[in-house]
């Protein structure tokens, strides 16, 4: 299911692209400040910039550890979330064979689109569409719901139906939490990306103050923690990507509607 977030402008491959540009010209530019420093008689330790260096990447390790737990978390969280409105969505289908025509046959036709509805949000339509229609539906469907138990108040079979969309409106809520609204602050990503820049400067500058120049591991370790934040990002956006929530067990929920009868 698509989501929005201010980071979303950006492209995944864009995104990794800018930050590796980014870090090796923060490497460049520490690289020249060093270097116009160590010309001078008050240049900076070797030993304590060595040590700015390394708690700047200790830094960046932590950072990068605390939001891929929380992405990885979200995730996680986004496949039960599939997982359990489908199992609602099913049992709801089920307990409405239970009822009176013409309240069965309509429910049963409201579920099989709603669950269409679902499956659509997950191949590019507009979120706001799918919250539109969702929302129509689950109206249309509570108002079968009464007809059916305006027939006989004390029907069991229309108040485990009753239960059983309450919980499917339910995890319509929670699935839109976990997958729109549950997203990384810009500002942890703000102060990952700051971090990291600063570190590349740092590196740098300590290659400027030496007499033995840059090393090419300064772009090997750039592509690999572009390659990491990328893997973030990617988890952070259930819409793009390589990464997304598998919607299998919808498309078995909605096999059954199509065999049922």
């Amino acid at each position: 299911m698509p989501a929005s977030a201010p980071l979303d402008i950006v492209p995944l491959w864009g995104l990794a692209i800018a930050l590796f540009v980014g870090n090796l010209l923060c490497e460049e530019c520490g690289f020249r400040v060093g270097r116009l420093i160590g010309r001078g008689s008050n240049r900076d330790s070797d030993t304590t910039v060595s040590t700015i260096v390394a708690a700047e990447l200790g830094l960046l390790g932590f950072l990068l550890a605390f939001t891929f737990g929380i992405v990885a978390a979200r995730f996680d969280m986004r496949r039960q979330m599939v997982l359990e409105e489908a199992n609602a969505i099913g049992t709801a289908f089920l307990r409405a064979g239970m009822l009176p025509d013409p309240q069965s046959t309509s429910i049963r036709g409201l579920l099989r689109r709603y669950t269409d509805v679902r499956l659509e949000a997950t191949r590019g339509l507009p979120i706001d569409h799918v919250l539109a229609r969702s929302d129509e539906i689950h109206q249309q469907l509570w108002t079968e719901a009464v007809a059916a138990a305006a027939r006989d108040s004390r029907s069991v079979p229309a108040g485990l139906f009753v239960e059983s969309l309450n919980d499917v409106i339910d995890l319509h809520s929670a699935r839109i939490m976990a997958a729109v609204r549950s997203r990384m602050p810009l500002p942890v990503w703000v102060v990952l990306f700051s971090i990291e820049l600063l570190a590349f400067f740092t590196i740098g500058y300590q290659a400027g103050l030496t007499t033995a120049g840059r090393s090419p591991v300064a772009m090997v370790l750039a592509l690999a923690l572009c390659a990491v934040i990328w893997l973030v990002a990617d988890l952070d956006r259930p819409g793009e990507g390589f990464l997304r929530v598998g919607q299998e067990p919808m498309i078995e929920v909605r096999a059954m509607m199509k065999d049922a009868r």
